[in-house]
């Protein structure tokens, strides 16, 4: 599950392209100054273009030591080189408990984050199954922990901890939101995370739809692991909890229940920004460029990308391109 682990997941025009990727010559002297042949285009424009490329100062991007934080921190990076900014890549930093000591260092700049999880970390008490609240509350706790880091917008993709079931069962048992499982209950095999009895994002939630815990038929199998997956599809088990972009759901076709009482926490995307790298660059100009990326992350995306990485074995760098040029971002 995502959120156990919080304490252990076009650009808009291209005017915009132009404003944040112009270049040319650097020279401001006075045209007094200039040698005897015409002044130079260059020459002419240049203090627009310096100011254009002071405010496009290198940036360091981190990420999170699995697959789908790498790939979305790609993501970014590939936009931001194209909108002109020179990027070092340190992905893989670990876990989010070793993932922030870096960020407050200023060892990178941006990383992707996960506003409910992120959220967690710092107020378990405030998530909510809303990402722009979880979002507003993320900031909020990062001011109040003096961290200097901006949220910027969020994906309306999300990964988040999900219970699916097989598609065939979805259809003659007519399984689509988790109210739909409280009448059968008895009759259903689940697999569980070995930690639901105390979690309350699992027991918790299950006893709000009206299933009685613990079931009379369960396995204690790992929620965003290959074995749940592997139980589910061989019919070891009949409901799953998973990661809700787990490249499973899309390999077998499983069909994830509709959480009606959102009891589980929203994991949108975002990118967190260090406040001393902003005041580098254009804020504006940068946010819109990141902003523009995030805005099409969706869920489902973030699934079929996950199986082309996991699955297919593709390399993150060519599947995060193949991303931005679908969506028109590279354009």
């Amino acid at each position: 599950m995502r959120t156990p682990r919080v304490l252990a997941l076009a650009l808009t025009t291209m005017a915009l392209i132009s404003a944040c990727s112009s270049g040319g010559g650097s020279s401001t002297a006075p045209s007094a100054a200039a040698p005897s042949t015409a002044p130079s285009v260059a020459a002419s424009v240049a203090p627009s273009v310096a100011a254009s490329e002071a405010a496009k100062a290198p940036i360091k991007i981190g990420s999170d030591n699995f697959y789908e934080s790498k790939l979305v921190a790609e993501i970014y990076a590939q936009a931001l080189e194209h909108a002109g900014y020179t990027v070092e890549r340190k992905f893989g930093l670990g876990s989010r408990q070793e993932r922030i000591p870096t960020m407050d260092a200023g060892q990178v700049d941006l990383v992707p984050e996960y506003v409910g999880s992120g959220l967690g970390f710092y107020a378990a008490d405030k998530i909510t199954g809303d990402g722009e609240a979880n979002k507003t509350a993320l900031q909020a706790a990062l001011d109040a922990a003096s961290k200097n880091i901006t949220v910027l917008g969020i994906s309306p993709g999300q990964d988040t901890n999900a219970f699916a079931v097989r598609a065939d069962d979805a259809t003659s048992k007519n399984l689509k939101s988790l109210n739909d499982l409280a009448a059968i209950q008895d009759t259903l095999k689940w697999g569980l995370p070995s930690d639901c009895d105390t979690n309350p994002l699992c027991a918790g939630a299950l006893k709000k739809y009206g299933i009685n815990y613990p079931p009379k038929q369960r396995q204690a199998l790992g929620a965003c692991d290959v074995p749940m997956a592997t139980a589910l599809q061989n019919k070891a088990i009949d409901v799953a909890e998973f990661c809700s972009t787990q490249p499973a759901i899309a390999q077998f076709g499983f069909t994830v229940l509709t959480d009606d009482l959102k009891t589980q926490p929203a994991e949108n995307l975002a990118p967190l920004v260090r406040n001393d790298y902003l005041a580098k660059v254009d804020k504006t100009a940068f946010a819109a460029v990141l902003d523009a990326v995030s805005a099409q992350i969706t869920t489902q995306l973030l699934t079929t990308m996950g199986v082309a990485v996991a699955v297919d074995q593709k390399k993150v760098e060519d599947v995060a391109k193949d991303f931005l040029t679908t969506q028109g971002l590279l354009n």
